[in-house]
């Protein structure tokens, strides 16, 4: 029943030590400068200086103050009295065509006339008068649960 151990398995080791090949030796100053860059995951990762992409030109920075409301060019022509008689001839010019509006329309302007009195005194006749529409609306929702059948 009792059996005799089995052998320990033997290997065969050479006699000669391991001796990598042979490879060949770079010298940092053969190598030149190396410098760090990011790569496409953020990691830094070491490059040789003249394959290294050139580095960004920071941008100037932006002025942020705020502009004035009015141009500065326009609030000195109109401090200096030139836009003061463009804008007289502005308003000149306005009442001049309200004016010939209504003197060449006739008895169109007399209609639009008549309509802008009509839509002015319309809403206090009806307020005064107590005449209005009241609306109610109601709103019910019915629910029926109908448990089988």
């Amino acid at each position: 029943m009792n059996e005799p151990p089995l052998p320990a398995p033997v290997h065969h080791v050479p006699a000669e030590p391991y001796a990598p090949a042979p490879a060949a030796v770079e010298l940092a100053a053969e190598r030149g400068p190396v410098v760090w860059v990011p790569d496409a995951y953020g990691r830094m990762v070491p490059m040789p200086k003249h394959l290294a992409p050139p580095p960004m030109i920071r941008p100037e920075p932006r002025d942020l103050t705020p502009l004035p409301l009015l141009d500065p060019l326009a609030q000195r022509l109109m401090g200096a009295g030139i836009g003061g008689g463009a804008l007289a001839a502005g308003v000149g010019y306005g009442i001049g065509e309200a004016v010939n509006a209504l003197a060449g329309a006739g008895s169109g302007a007399l209609v639009w006339v008549a309509l802008a009195v009509l839509a002015w005194r319309a809403p206090v006749r009806a307020v005064a008068s107590g005449r209005g529409s009241t609306v109610h609306i109601r709103k019910a929702v019915i629910k029926r649960s109908h448990f089988h059948g």
